[in-house]
């Protein structure tokens, strides 16, 4: 699954990206530093090979994001060769990894980072379940531009204007009850 575009000004913190439309671009969900962090603690509790990573992320962001291999394998290599990851076999070429005690320890020291990280994944997941408010922007455009165009012609008068208020907030307060 695609992983998508994401733009500014968002919940997820500096330089993060936030999802606005399905099937956009491809957008940077995490850092490396973050990302090599999420790997090791989804190695935490099993061995995992790269396409295992791949999806497991793409579970956690309820299949919102799903890092490239061009992302997860240098990740894993880079872990490797800081000896925070090794290799414990394979299955045909998939080669599986395990965190050592000193990607544990690793982990710790940097706790307070892959709690953002998880948290901006399953932000993903739970922006991925809201409803798109397009439709109510459309027709609170319309509303305007009918209220514009009626408030405009003649014999629009006092009584006028306030019954289309009257009838607005008691749109309102039905809408407040839903």
């Amino acid at each position: 699954m695609r992983d998508h575009h994401f733009g500014r000004g968002d919940p997820f913190g500096p330089g993060g990206r936030f999802p606005h439309q399905r099937g956009g671009r491809r957008g940077r969900v995490f850092d490396s530093g973050e990302l090599q962090l999420v790997v090791l603690d989804l190695i935490t509790g099993q061995p995992r090979h790269g396409y295992e990573l791949i999806r497991e992320i793409e579970a956690l962001s309820g299949g919102q994001y799903a890092p490239s291999p061009g992302m997860i394998y240098p990740a894993l290599s880079l872990l490797l060769e800081m000896a925070l990851i090794e290799e414990t076999g394979a299955e045909g070429a998939r080669k599986s990894f395990a965190i050592t005690d000193d990607g544990r320890a690793h982990l710790a020291e940097n706790a307070k980072t892959l709690a953002a990280a998880r948290s901006r994944l399953e932000a993903l997941a739970e922006a991925k379940d809201r409803a798109d408010p397009a439709p109510l922007r459309r027709a609170m455009g319309n509303l305007r531009e009918v209220l514009v165009i009626a408030s405009h012609k003649p014999g629009f008068d006092e009584k006028k204007i306030l019954e289309s208020a009257r009838l607005i907030d008691e749109l309102a307060g039905t809408i407040e009850r839903l």
